[in-house]
């Protein structure tokens, strides 16, 4: 096993806490401060993107998601105005937790059971990680969806096959792109989810994931497959 240097392990530390730090932060605004938002699944998507994000999820949530909570607006009657940017940026982060979420359940799953194909545990945890994604997303979708009896199961499928599968397609290939070439040209061996490294090169890949994610999400909101926005104002 290749030593990894000093000076990354503790950049690596630092993040990590940072990240932890500011999920904290949002997570005691809802709880504590009873700052609740109005869609619940948005207390996820906060929370979820501040581990990668860090103090940036925490300034974009004190803007754009604290001020939709009927604690704020009983205070101030209504919220700020926000940039035409801001819609984009929040759908996509929402999407962005459904990869969030399905890695973080991959890991576990595939280091864990330590799963391996052709002597590699990266094969099965990019296909853990995009089922995974999937099937976190259906389920959010299955949360907002009103009551509609047997039919509710297939219109929340419907509604992420129609308005997240692309964007989480792009996000999850961005990330496993960035992960493989970590993994092959950088460290030529696998890296265990115990080392903070590891959840280090994740972070990243999230970052570059969204951001590979923001345009296709743009695209299907201008073309009305994304016309309810989560956690935005009416």
């Amino acid at each position: 096993m290749v030593l990894q240097p000093t000076w990354l392990v503790v950049l690596s530390w630092a993040v990590l806490i940072v990240g932890f730090a500011s999920t904290v932060v949002i997570v005691a605004d809802h709880l504590v401060f009873r700052y609740r938002q109005p869609v619940k699944v948005m207390e996820i998507v906060w929370p979820a993107t501040a581990l990668y994000f860090g103090p940036a999820a925490v300034l974009a949530y004190r803007q754009w998601g604290r001020p939709q909570s009927p604690r704020w607006l009983k205070r101030h009657r209504t919220p700020p105005r926000r940039p035409r940017h801001a819609a984009g940026i929040i759908e996509t982060l929402h999407c962005a937790t459904h990869c969030v979420l399905g890695a973080i359940i991959a890991t576990v799953f595939v280091f864990g059971l330590s799963f391996e194909i052709f002597d590699k545990r990266l094969w099965p945890e990019f296909i853990g990680d995009y089922v995974a994604a999937v099937v976190v997303g259906v389920a959010f979708r299955y949360s907002t969806e009103a009551d509609t009896g047997g039919r509710r199961a297939w219109a929340a499928t419907r509604r992420f096959l129609r308005g997240d599968l692309l964007s989480v397609s792009v996000f999850e290939f961005a990330l496993l792109g960035w992960l493989a070439l970590m993994e092959f040209m950088v460290f030529h061996e696998t890296l265990q989810p115990s080392s903070p490294v590891f959840w280090l090169i994740v972070q990243i890949g999230l970052i570059i994931g969204f951001f590979a994610a923001w345009p296709p999400t743009l695209w299907l909101i201008r073309r009305g497959a994304k016309a309810e926005l989560l956690g935005t104002p009416q």
